[in-house]
């Protein structure tokens, strides 16, 4: 089935379509598509989970269409094929967001999603814009990207891991945020690797190429 971008209804998923098919054709690694069809997602050979707006409203869009909170499952937990979460992708791989209340999240990545509250009071919320990229891991994910890498964040909620290992990146906004996990075959970018230039382009041939 080739990688799999899921579309759940979160928006318009040109860019990030078009930035994996780039990536894909210079590593020889085979179809992107976007669908919201479970049979797809659940047979996908990766899986691209991206997300926008809200914890709880992203959670509940996945829930209300038939069976594709399953086929992800089926996919990225009991295949265990290679998983990427994107911005509110990635923050739903936590146990809960306290984004306008709690929610659950998927909970393969024990933690919370909480809001950004930089110490500096002059930083704004959400955090918007380029931010230079902190490595704590070399995952493979990561091969070939410099600590000090930009990379472009629109959030204003960001997840907190319960065990501080499955950090592998972070950036500096009033204090460290997480920019991501990895967790066996699944990791997560708070980051939009798609919008994020050579750095992005760079990530996403890492997940095309990786085999956990």
């Amino acid at each position: 089935m080739g990688t799999v971008i899921v579309d759940c209804g979160s928006g318009n998923l040109h860019s990030a379509r078009k930035a994996f098919a780039l990536a894909a054709d210079e590593a020889e690694a085979g179809d992107v598509s976007v669908s919201p069809d479970p049979a797809d997602i659940a047979s996908a050979d990766r899986l691209v989970l991206p997300g926008v707006g809200a914890f709880g409203s992203c959670s509940d869009r996945i829930h209300e269409r038939d069976g594709m909170a399953d086929a992800i499952e089926e996919a990225a937990v009991h295949r265990g094929v290679p998983f990427l979460g994107i911005c509110v992708g990635m923050q739903l791989l936590a146990s809960i967001g306290r984004e306008r209340g709690i929610s659950k999240g998927f909970g393969w990545i024990p933690g919370e999603v909480a809001e950004i509250e930089p110490k500096d009071p002059n930083l704004k919320v959400p955090h918007m814009g380029w931010n230079e990229l902190r490595i704590d891991d070399r995952h493979p994910i990561l091969n070939g990207v410099n600590a000090g890498e930009h990379v472009y964040f629109v959030h204003s909620f960001h997840f907190r891991p319960e065990d501080s290992g499955k950090r592998i990146a972070h950036a500096d906004y009033g204090g460290e945020i997480t920019a991501a996990i990895a967790s066996e075959n699944l990791v997560g970018v708070q980051f939009h690797p798609e919008k994020s230039q050579r750095t992005g382009l760079r990530i996403i041939a890492n997940f095309l190429a990786w085999a956990p």
